[in-house]
């Protein structure tokens, strides 16, 4: 059973968008699970009445699993996230992930201010042992399986042993959430050989060989979509957040032009957007934030309903694998081994 927090006030499309995508997520989920839709008592119940008058009328029979939990103040887009957390503590997102310390939920979903949502996971549900930075693990699409990559833009810069405890952060959410068995990991970098790079990326490159992880060495920009080397398949690709973000934002624009040039040659956008679905990040929905104890996930702004569904599911997985747990167990053995 999952109690799935849900910023119903976060994100650009807010609350239609978080308050509809609650519903569809609802109608996938096992009936065990249950939502908590979080914000202003009477914007969520009216948006929550409308939907079930209208188009999601056949939806009503899941009401009964929605709860409604009062936060009266909203994080901003434009809010600094440290004064934002300060500021606000009954904001939707300080109310949602006060439930999982208060042990009334078991996950926070949210829409919003990314930075404002990592500052106040780190506060609020606190870092595991050996954790210096939480990092956001977002799964790229690829011509093998989706490649989780992180960090995709919580730590600008990083140092070689963050670098290896993404490593092993991401290799622990590959085995909990998509089932795969001794993740290979992968160092992004400049060339395929250990002495390129820079300085962090070459010794990230050693620690990595001995960290006991299954660590196949570097990959390239250009390996990203094909899911690996032409040799070797890749599960985790590990950088800093300053590269993960700039190709997180490549990859979000090449369904759009690919769709955009393709129509010009009379192809229907329907059969496009068939096609190329499997590089929407409304299909994979939100990302986790590794480190912190207990789940985060952390949604695009622009998400619609579709998306918001899909991350709520992202959530019930992580909770119902148990990867909080897992997370804190490896951590602590590989600090044990290390000592």
């Amino acid at each position: 059973m999952a109690r799935i927090a849900l910023d119903a006030m976060g994100g650009d499309f807010a609350p239609q968008a978080t308050v509809a995508g609650a519903l569809l997520a609802l109608a996938e989920l096992d009936p065990s699970h249950s939502i908590q839709l979080v914000g202003s008592t009477p914007v969520v119940e009216a948006q929550l009445r409308s939907l079930l008058e209208g188009e999601l009328a056949s939806h009503a029979v899941h009401r009964d699993r929605l709860s409604i939990v009062e936060a009266p103040e909203v994080v901003e887009m434009t809010d600094k996230p440290t004064a934002a957390v300060r500021g606000k503590p009954n904001s939707s997102m300080a109310v949602g992930l006060r439930l999982q310390t208060e042990g009334q939920s078991d996950a926070f979903v949210s829409a919003g201010s990314t930075g404002a949502q990592m500052v106040a996971s780190t506060v609020l549900l606190r870092l595991h042992a050996g954790v210096a930075r939480p990092a956001i693990v977002t799964l790229f699409p690829s011509a093998r399986n989706p490649v989780a990559v992180l960090d995709s833009g919580a730590n600008v810069d990083c140092s070689a042993e963050e670098l290896v405890t993404f490593a092993r952060l991401g290799t622990t959410y590959v085995e909990c959430v998509l089932g795969r068995v001794n993740p290979a990991v992968a160092l992004l970098s400049i060339g395929e050989e250990p002495e390129k790079g820079n300085a962090v990326t070459k010794e990230a490159h050693q620690l990595l060989q001995s960290s006991g992880l299954n660590f196949i060495g570097n990959v390239e920009g250009r390996d990203l979509p094909l899911g690996g080397t032409e040799h070797q398949a890749v599960d985790v690709v590990v950088c800093d957040g300053f590269v993960g973000n700039i190709v997180l934002k490549f990859y979000e624009a090449v369904a759009p032009l690919m769709i955009g040039t393709l129509r010009e040659v009379g192809i229907t956008k329907e059969q496009l957007e068939e096609g190329l679905k499997h590089l929407d990040y409304s299909e994979v929905g939100g990302a986790p934030l590794l480190g912190v104890k207990g789940v985060s996930i952390i949604s695009h702004g622009k998400s619609s309903a579709r998306a918001i569904k899909n991350a709520v599911k992202v959530a019930a997985q992580a909770v119902v694998s148990g990867m909080n747990d897992q997370i804190g167990a490896r951590l602590a053995a590989a600090a044990e081994t290390a000592a």
